[in-house]
């Protein structure tokens, strides 16, 4: 993902990770009270909530957002790397919105689809699809992801992941774009 590199870290970038991390450590004894065995689990995704107050995880599939967690637990702990969530769970009523909005944008539905697809198509309905942030976070979930059955899936898009473990832990084909993705017909 060369844009995340072109990405300097900023001093705003590092004072917040710093203040998010600080969080976490000054966390870390509650959580140990309420899940022992998880103590620094529970600490990052608290801290990171914190950080990250507008995300929500709620609509995700369960097997989804435990990889998620556990992903960025390890990215925060080990590698010092926050990563939120930009849009995770969508219902087809807003995903369809999306959609409409982008044809109008566009022109047409071929142009729309290389940024947005119908509900009927989207991981995001299915639960299965996140946008991360921010690109230091997402080039950490492009490189470890793997671990955790996450992928990068458009080239267009360096923050879009999807939970994919039917692929055997091997990626998936990254499509140019969402239109390009196997699920699209070009006669539909």
């Amino acid at each position: 993902m060369t844009e995340s590199r072109a990405v300097p870290d900023r001093l705003r970038d590092r004072l917040l990770r710093m203040v998010t991390w600080v969080l976490a450590v000054l966390l870390l004894p509650a959580a140990f009270l309420r899940a022992p065995g998880r103590a620094r689990h529970l600490a990052c995704q608290w801290a990171l909530g914190l950080r990250y107050p507008a995300e929500n995880l709620n609509g995700l599939d369960p097997r989804a957002r435990k990889a998620f967690e556990d992903a960025r637990t390890q990215a925060f702990w080990q590698d010092g790397q926050l990563i939120g969530l930009t849009s995770g769970h969508r219902d087809a009523a807003e995903q369809h919105r999306m959609f409409a909005e982008e044809v109008r944008r566009t022109g047409s539905c071929a142009a729309a689809r290389q940024r947005v697809l119908p509900p009927e198509e989207s991981g995001h309905v299915r639960g299965i699809a996140l946008d991360v942030r921010p690109t230091l976070g997402a080039y950490w979930l492009e490189l470890h992801g793997g671990r955790y059955d996450l992928y990068r899936t458009y080239d267009n898009e360096w923050w879009h992941f999807e939970f994919r473990p039917e692929t055997d832990g091997r990626p998936p084909v990254r499509m140019p774009h969402p239109g390009a993705s196997p699920y699209y017909s070009a006669t539909s």
